[in-house]
């Protein structure tokens, strides 16, 4: 279908065209495996709807050779409104997306609720479902509340078994916080049993920061044969992320990948564009990419990169409007790998890239609320637009152009936070959003910066 015709249909217009009510469901038809890079594909079909079909590439999942869709629909940003998440999800699933990944602490727990009253309107084989334990709080560690929130996850999410279960966050504070979180607590034994019982299909984790803990539990696959893993990976952090924001003991994803590969366990995406980052890139590079192949969005590229390694099983995208779901879809439909010549390209650019000085934040707020009532991924959001417009870093004081660099930054920032309230100048250099962040930036020390530009 055409992207415009698809974007303009009105509500009711809209499930007519999917065919899908109260009552119905869309079908979908029996697949085969599909090679390394999933360039054969079969199509998704809207019976009596659609006469060109719509091809959604697909991976199989080691052991229950189930057909994964190369999208994942990732549920962390959903808009709060039900009526509109009912929409994206009629249109993934009519298009092929099966893998629909949430989490407790996405949205205060609203997006499982918005996810499972969503999926719960369509036959339980068209999709599968992630959630995860997100025990990251030392106050989570005790067994009996990390179970009522597994427990509770099933409430929310209306289903008698999960199919992708994480270990969410693990990395954060090395193995000790691991075992203190999984192990000491006996917690980990129990999702093991659970999984066991068939409540849980497949068990993986999820990491961010000290590689010890992922490298800890990859190297116990003979005893506990993690299904997946779920990484950071995109063309910047493939061989960039260990020195963006000084983190010292985080790997790039060219290792977590090739580690989990070796291991023969496959790997969901999360970030593949970096937090929108690498949607927005700066305008040389976009003119760089556009050059070999003008109709691609920046997103696209993204995509396609991450989506050619064998290895991945799905790639999350944080959808939270129509048009996003509609044009990665067609990204996915089928997936068209990235060329040698084109990969060769986008690592000149990530090395281009790696040497910008931007804060390493993926707006992911597991950091808010900020006691102070900083708008910490704002803030940040803001300053690496500055720096991508090439309005910072500023010039030195006495330059013809300081003053000229220096209002624009600050005039930009006020328009961006309007709200004094937000700004990073409230910053109490408290450090409870540390431990929170999965990116391990240090986050007084980034606000500081901030102040500090808008000072000049």
């Amino acid at each position: 279908m055409e992207k415009k015709r698809n974007t303009d249909l009105g509500r009711r217009a809209f499930l007519r065209r999917l065919g899908i009510g109260a009552g119905s469901a869309v079908a979908m038809i029996a697949l085969e495996p599909f090679d390394a890079l999933a360039r054969t594909t079969r199509p998704f079909i809207v019976p009596g709807k659609d006469d060109e079909p719509i091809r959604m590439t697909y991976r199989v999942q080691h052991g229950s050779n189930k057909q994964v869709s190369l999208l994942g629909f990732g549920m962390m940003r959903l808009p709060n409104n039900q009526e509109q998440v009912n929409e994206m999800v009629d249109y993934a699933i009519a298009h092929g997306v099966n893998y629909f990944d949430t989490a407790p602490m996405y949205m205060g727990g609203n997006s499982e609720v918005l996810t499972g009253n969503a999926l719960a309107r369509h036959p339980r084989e068209k999709f599968l479902v992630a959630t995860k334990m997100s025990n990251q709080g030392p106050n989570l560690w005790d067994f009996d509340k990390a179970k009522e929130m597994y427990l509770k996850s099933f409430e929310r999410l209306k289903v008698d078994y999960i199919d992708y279960y994480l270990l969410h966050g693990i990395g954060g504070g090395g193995v000790d916080n691991l075992k203190s979180r999984f192990l000491d607590n006996g917690l980990l034994d129990f999702l093991l049993a659970e999984r066991k019982a068939g409540r849980i299909r497949h068990l993986g984790f999820s990491y961010h920061g000290d590689v010890s803990a992922f490298d800890w539990l990859l190297d116990r696959q003979e005893e506990y044969h993690w299904d997946f893993v779920q990484i950071q990976m995109n063309y910047l952090d493939w061989r960039h992320a260990s020195i963006r924001g000084g983190r010292r003991h985080d790997a790039d994803a060219e290792y977590l990948y090739n580690k989990c590969e070796k291991t023969g366990v496959q790997c969901v995406v999360m970030e593949p564009l970096r937090g929108g980052a690498l949607s927005r890139v700066a305008a040389e590079v976009e003119q760089e990419l556009r050059a070999v192949r003008p109709d691609d969005s920046m997103a696209r590229w993204a995509f396609r990169w991450v989506g050619s390694h064998p290895n991945i099983l799905t790639t999350l995208s944080g959808m939270n409007r129509m048009e996003h779901v509609v044009e990665n879809i067609e990204t996915f439909s089928p997936l068209d790998p990235c060329t040698d010549s084109e990969n060769t390209l986008l690592a000149k650019i990530a090395d281009q890239v790696a040497g910008v000085p931007t804060i390493p934040c993926t707006t992911c707020e597991y950091c808010m609320p900020c006691p102070y009532g900083v708008n910490i991924p704002g803030n940040f959001a803001y300053y690496n637009e500055a720096v991508h417009q090439k309005v910072v870093p500023l010039p030195e004081r006495g330059a013809a152009d300081f003053a000229q660099r220096h209002q624009q930054f600050v005039d930009g920032f006020k328009k961006a936070l309007p709200d004094e309230k937000t700004w990073a100048r409230r910053c109490q250099d408290c450090e409870e959003c540390l431990s929170k962040c999965p990116q391990q930036i240090r986050i007084p020390n980034q606000l500081a910066r901030i102040v500090e530009t808008l000072r000049g």
